[in-house]
């Protein structure tokens, strides 16, 4: 086989390859089913540079509100810890994540536990959200691997654990306007935290630490103007 050939294999190998690799968006069999529905959803890239799946109501004005219904992230479905993702690290994330979240919503609304706690004449905001997977997959082969023996290697490492893993956690979330009870916005994102050496390496909560600050900038801005991205 001479070089120009070996080139094309090569290249036609890495498309294969490399299509295969880690999606940077939530699919939909990877819905939970937390959303009342998951209807019009549009990949976007947020101010952070990361991906996610969102559908915006045009009507909606997020400064028509003055008040949030909020009370924290929840687990969905009913979490199931195991060796890798004890309930101590769902606990500490979930904790984070909502500390996060109300002090990002209390820099433009008054924050409530519910929509019953609002007081009288509040124009209010419901927000529902949930953490509902944590997870690990193997790393997808890298340029360089995608070469007939280098591509035998990196498959022999993925299924002996000893290649690198993505760490992935897993949001949706909705917010639905009180008085009229419709939703005016929804969100499934997933977001990367740290990569791990291989999988017996454990999952914890600081892998997602700056993932989940991102995750706040990008908040932020969508509640001060949702069609900006």
């Amino acid at each position: 086989m001479n070089l120009s050939r070996k080139l094309f294999v090569g290249a036609a190998m890495a498309s294969l390859l490399l299509a295969g690799c880690t999606s940077k968006v939530t699919e939909k069999e990877q819905y939970s089913g937390y959303l009342s529905n998951y209807n019009n959803l549009q990949e976007v890239e947020t101010p952070s540079g990361g991906t996610a799946m969102r559908w915006v109501s045009p009507s909606w004005n997020p400064n028509a509100y003055d008040t949030v219904a909020f009370n924290k992230l929840e687990l969905y479905p009913a979490p199931k810890p195991d060796e890798r993702v004890n309930r101590q690290t769902l606990d500490d994330i979930q904790n984070y994540m909502t500390a996060k979240a109300r002090s990002t919503l209390g820099q433009k609304y008054r924050v409530v536990p519910s929509a019953s706690a609002a007081p009288k004449g509040a124009k209010t905001l419901i927000m529902r959200a949930a953490i509902t997977g944590v997870s690990a997959s193997n790393e997808g082969m890298k340029w360089y691997e995608v070469v007939p023996i280098a591509a035998v290697v990196g498959a022999t490492q993925a299924a002996s654990g000893h290649r690198d893993q993505d760490t992935e956690l897993f949001i949706e979330a909705e917010f639905i306007d009180a008085k009229s009870n419709e939703t005016v916005a929804k969100v499934v994102r997933k977001v990367f935290g740290t990569q791990l050496a291989n999988e017996s390496q454990k999952i914890t909560a600081k892998d997602f630490k700056a993932a989940i600050d991102k995750l706040g900038t990008d908040f932020q801005a969508f509640i001060s103007k949702p069609q900006a991205y």
